[in-house]
């Protein structure tokens, strides 16, 4: 069972978000709040495994929230759940310590399967925020210590290394690359391991510091 915190400023989010999440059998919206004011104490309180949360709150703003959180409670995956995709804000939301960051738009990604991702350990961008991410980064300035990937890591794992940084997930890119599911996910294990990174997001990120996409 996946244990879900709703922190939205509007009322009438938070109860679509229930009401898509509660029939879930793997879930359980154990927690909601209009503010992050008291995000930590509902933290401790609620023991969510995945805290659904606004990027724009009053009070306490979305990425202050998620630094809170990952200072005092880094068990709990942070899940940016907004309608703004500014790359200044998903930026900065990451850069906080957010394990993903989706837009408020089911038809475009599943926020069901983004839960179950972070829950996993494996981080959730939309498309369409990984895009914006990827072209600020593009903009910066090349590391000079940079090095090929194929140093690092072996064609396959270059290959899904890409499709992770499009914001494929594992269903999908074992169909692009025909591999099992199974073996896609050791070949992940081993690309974050190589890559001496956490998750998807920052696995994306080095890549695209490192001038590799």
């Amino acid at each position: 069972m996946i244990r879900i915190a709703i922190v939205d400023d509007h009322e009438m989010v938070r109860e679509g978000l229930r009401t898509i999440l509660q029939p879930e059998e793997d879930f359980d919206v154990v927690a909601e709040s209009g503010s992050a004011d008291g995000i930590v104490a509902l933290v401790d309180d609620a023991r969510p495994d995945v805290v659904l949360l606004d990027a724009r709150l009053p009070g306490i703003s979305g990425p202050e929230a998620t630094r809170l959180l990952a200072a005092s409670h880094p068990e709990a995956a942070v899940l940016i759940v907004s309608t703004y995709s500014d790359d200044e804000l998903v930026h900065e939301c990451i850069s906080a310590g957010a394990k993903g960051y989706v837009i408020k738009d089911i038809k475009q990604f599943s926020l069901k399967e983004s839960i179950r991702a972070v829950y996993r350990g494996e981080g959730a961008v939309s498309p369409a925020v990984a895009a914006k991410v990827l072209d600020r980064l593009r903009g910066a300035p090349a590391k000079q210590e940079s090095t090929e990937p194929h140093a690092q890591l072996s064609d396959s794992q270059y290959k899904i290394l890409r499709l992770i940084a499009e914001g494929f997930s594992n269903r999908e890119i074992a169909s692009r690359v025909h591999l099992s599911e199974n073996t896609v996910k050791s070949h992940i294990q081993e690309i974050f391991r190589k890559l001496q990174v956490r998750n998807r997001v920052e696995a994306a990120l080095r890549a695209t510091k490192e001038g590799w996409l």
